[in-house]
């Protein structure tokens, strides 16, 4: 981009400079139309010059700075040597057609790659400029987002994109997260829930506090990761970039030798400089050093606009060579959070015997107790009143309510309590995959209820999808007791010898390293308390990763929903990338060789070799760009989003 115009509107210098050579080359080629000799050379000399400033200075100016900067020859130089050699010979017209090619492809190249960068543009301007302070006396301003501090507060009315990343202390409301985690269906949110900035409030009216300042945010680190990403090379593009650099110097070689050599046979320096600089264009490596960035930057963006962050072209190919996935359990497979499975009441009313356990617990931080609550909120069943709650460590919590003493808990606390659990309703709960908490009052046992974490409801559809791709391993690790994980592991049809049970961290490194030994291995943890594992992994992959710092830094991608569907949607794409990839390398190196052979033996001309080599360009580029396009079966299009 170059100044702007009166509108404030950026001047496109490349397409203006495109345009003045297809301008030209139009004009040159309208002087083979029946006019009079001197209208025709007329249009012929001011359309070849057109062609050669517009379009031959700006390739010249760029290959010699960076073979003044950088001591690298480029693709720029050789178009540019094979076009002043044409004019050399009397073929301007030729020279002019190619740079005129040239200049077309490259620009389309440029505008091309840049869409694969459009994701993260889109995301910048989704983030809100201003957000509604709420003052300690309770007025709120208009503020600049760039001004909120941590423990500042923020309302969020209905249809309000959040401002920052924050914690909702006061009501509750849906809100679309689609433009972080990719999760199309809108989350509810209520007090103690987290926000994040960028997303949108749909209904309620909230206040939230800022837990993190607009440079720290979840998105800004997005953005930060996927410009860090694009960088990066891959290792196929490191070895492109650097097959290029060395194959462009043996070309310009090649076409000095190819000169003497044409020059000796047929004794005719025109023909001679016409043939090398018709092999020149042949043999430039242009589509092989393109087709690798091409589809890396392609699904990198892909990716990270439906919620997936590769922290480089390297995570990307790696991933595509996984034929081992180890998981964590909890938290990753499993919601990581305790439900209710089972109520039985000994007297047929769960409704009491609900509510005297969601009164009991109500005065209780266990896990346990959390989920019994929720389940009876659910539920709408009332809270009954209980006095005097006492915790008894290791066994469960004692009250007081009229009828005498009520207590929950396990069957150490129903021993000492003197009640019987041996009652026929109660025999089906004593399975030890499950927590099976007791009520009872006094000595008499009123029932009992069973809690376990809870599969996440994608996870057996992803570690399916997984091993439909080809996936030869898939083992689940967790700190859980052996009946817990085989529960879990045979809703996920993991086989028994797969399931990992009562491993503490250094024992799933120790494992990892195992598998690694075996062939390419990926293990996907909560990015928290398995940053060992993480690291140790060829590919260490977070699960639900937005707004965890500790994750981000672990992994070399971050699913940043809890959705496991993304997992295997970024794998198959990563598969996917790495056979575009191959598609295009095949394709540049066979329309390469066709070219040269035909250069060298069979007088291709100048034009149709100019055709021939700019055309497979493009062509790898928009083959490389189809990955932008991934719909259903490789990653799901993300309603609202980036895209």
């Amino acid at each position: 981009m170059i100044g702007k115009t009166r509108s404030g509107a950026p001047v496109d210098a490349p397409l203006i400079l495109t345009g003045l050579t297809i301008l030209g080359v139009t004009l040159a080629i309208a002087s083979f139309s029946p006019l009079n000799d001197q209208a025709s050379r007329l249009l012929s000399v001011v359309g070849i010059s057109m062609v050669y400033l517009a379009g031959g200075l700006p390739a010249a100016w760029r290959a010699l700075t960076a073979l003044a900067k950088e001591h690298v020859l480029d693709i720029d130089l050789l178009m540019v040597v094979a076009a002043v050699a044409a004019a050399a010979v009397g073929a301007p017209f030729e020279g002019a057609v190619l740079l005129t090619l040239f200049s077309v492809s490259t620009t389309l190249e440029k505008r091309a790659l840049g869409r694969a960068r459009l994701a993260i543009e889109a995301l910048m301007a989704l983030r809100p400029e201003t957000a509604l302070r709420k003052s300690v006396d309770g007025t709120v301003t208009e503020v600049p987002a760039a001004d909120l501090k941590v423990g500042d507060c923020f309302v969020l009315r209905p249809g309000a994109r959040v401002p920052a990343d924050g914690v909702i202390v006061n009501g509750s409301s849906s809100v679309d997260e689609a433009s972080i985690t990719g999760e199309s269906m809108p989350v509810a949110k209520d007090s103690g829930d987290p926000v994040f900035e960028a997303t949108v409030n749909l209904d309620g009216v909230v206040e939230a506090t800022v837990t993190k300042t607009v440079a720290e945010s979840t998105v800004a680190r997005m953005i930060s990761l996927v410009t860090q990403a694009q960088t990066a090379k891959a290792p196929s593009e490191r070895f492109s970039a650097w097959f290029g650099q060395r194959y462009t110097i043996g070309v310009m070689v090649c076409a000095v030798l190819a000169f003497a050599g044409f020059y000796w046979f047929e004794r005719d320096w025109e023909q001679a400089l016409y043939r090398s600089a018709t092999f020149l264009v042949a043999a430039s490596p242009c589509a092989i050093v393109i087709s690798v960035p091409a589809a890396i930057l392609s699904a990198l963006s892909a990716a990270a606009r439906r919620g997936v962050l590769f922290k480089g072209g390297g995570a990307l190919e790696t991933l595509s060579a996984v034929d081992t996935f180890a998981f964590d359990k909890t938290g990753t497979l499993t919601t990581g959070k305790a439900a209710v499975t089972e109520v039985v009441a000994v007297d047929g009313d769960e409704t009491r015997f609900l509510s005297l356990l969601a009164g009991l617990e109500a005065q209780s931080e266990h896990h346990s107790a959390a989920a019994i609550r929720r389940e009876v909120t659910a539920r709408e069943i009332a809270f009954a009143r209980v006095e005097d709650v006492g915790n008894r460590p290791s066994a469960g919590i004692v009250g007081t309510i009229p009828e005498g003493q009520l207590w929950a808990g396990n069957s150490r606390l129903a021993a000492h309590m003197g009640a019987a659990i041996d009652h026929p309703a109660l025999t089906r709960l004593s399975d030890a995959s499950q927590t099976v908490i007791y009520l009872g009052l006094d000595n008499r046992v009123l029932g009992a209820i069973s809690v376990a974490d809870q599969v996440r409801t994608t996870s057996a559809s992803a570690l399916a999808a997984l091993k439909r791709s080809g996936v030869a391993t898939i083992v689940m690790m967790t700190g859980d007791r052996r009946p817990v994980a085989l529960r879990i592991g045979a809703k996920l049809g993991l086989h028994a010898d797969d399931i990992h049970s009562e491993m503490l961290p250094e024992d799933k490194v120790r494992m990892v390293g195992e598998l690694a030994s075996r062939g390419k291995v990926a293990f996907v943890g909560d990015g928290v308390n398995d940053a060992a594992a993480l690291a140790r992994a060829d590919v260490g992959i977070a699960m639900g990763a937005a707004g965890s710092d500790v994750a981000l830094q672990a992994a070399d991608v971050a699913l940043l929903s809890d959705d496991m569907q993304q997992l295997a949607d970024a794998h198959r794409l990563a598969r996917r990338t790495t056979a575009i990839i191959r598609q295009n390398l095949i394709f540049a190196m066979g329309a390469m060789v066709v070219l040269v052979i035909g250069g060298l033996f069979f007088a291709l001309p100048l034009p149709l070799t100019v055709i021939g080599h700019e055309g497979g360009t493009v062509l790898v580029v928009l083959n490389g760009l189809r990955l932008l396009a991934s719909r259903s079966g490789q990653v799901n299009p993300v309603r609202g989003s980036i895209a």
